[in-house]
């Protein structure tokens, strides 16, 4: 197994992460776009040992950018919805305000 700190990247905090954090125990993260779903459910409950339940994944194209008259691309990335299972604490990182 690969180390579950290069599968799972960073949290996502968005609207939509946040609202789903709060209503349906679901966390978002961006994710090594090589990985599966059971490997992010093994990182996942090795990193912040809890249970899940689920894992939803969705495959992000890079946007095109800008700079001055020369264009490039974002690169592709993957993202994760994590669902805990009932009981589980909810995963807590650090949120700007």
């Amino acid at each position: 197994m690969r180390d579950p700190y290069k599968i799972i990247i960073r949290p996502v905090i968005t609207e939509k992460s946040t609202w789903l954090k709060e209503k349906n125990r679901e966390v978002c993260f961006e994710v090594d776009p090589r990985a599966n779903k059971s490997e992010i459910k093994k990182a996942a409950e090795q990193l912040f040992k809890i249970k899940v339940e689920r894992v939803r994944i969705q495959n992000k194209r890079g946007k095109k950018r800008r700079v001055g008259r020369s264009e490039g691309r974002k690169k592709d990335w993957k993202k994760a919805y994590i669902k805990l299972k009932e009981g589980e604490k909810m995963i807590e990182y650090f949120e700007a305000v």
